[in-house]
């Protein structure tokens, strides 16, 4: 059984995997428009034969509301079956700065924060 964990953002959505306690970022998606990243993202849940999908959602502060609903929205876009779980991602982003500290856009910083809300799901 494998889990998953998304960390949506406006251009970008990072990805990461846990299989048993093991965790590791994926190949993020990249964000045209929502549907090509929910098509997107529903063939990565099936590729990796996720069970259960691990979301961030930033809790606390003046956009929560806002952002609760727009990652709502995306996740209900999804063509996937399993278990959907709403995790904190407050910090997620700065926490992964700390370990890559490459400054290319190129996702790989989106599916770290990725990866470390998936290990506070797991508390691993």
């Amino acid at each position: 059984m494998s889990i998953v964990a998304i960390d949506v953002g406006l251009k970008r959505i990072g990805v990461a995997l846990a299989v048993g306690s093991v965790v590791m970022p994926q190949k993020p998606v990249l964000r045209k428009n929502r549907n090509q990243a929910a098509r997107d993202v529903s063939t990565v849940l099936s590729e990796l034969n996720a069970k259960t999908l691990v979301v961030g959602i930033p809790l606390g502060g003046s956009s929560e509301d806002e952002m609760r609903r727009r990652i709502s929205h995306f996740v209900s876009l999804l063509n996937f079956g399993g278990e959907i779980v709403y995790v904190d991602e407050a910090m997620s982003s700065f926490e992964a700065s700390e370990i890559y500290t490459d400054t290319k856009r190129d996702g790989k910083l989106d599916s770290i924060a990725a990866m470390i809300i998936l290990k506070r799901y797991i508390k691993v």
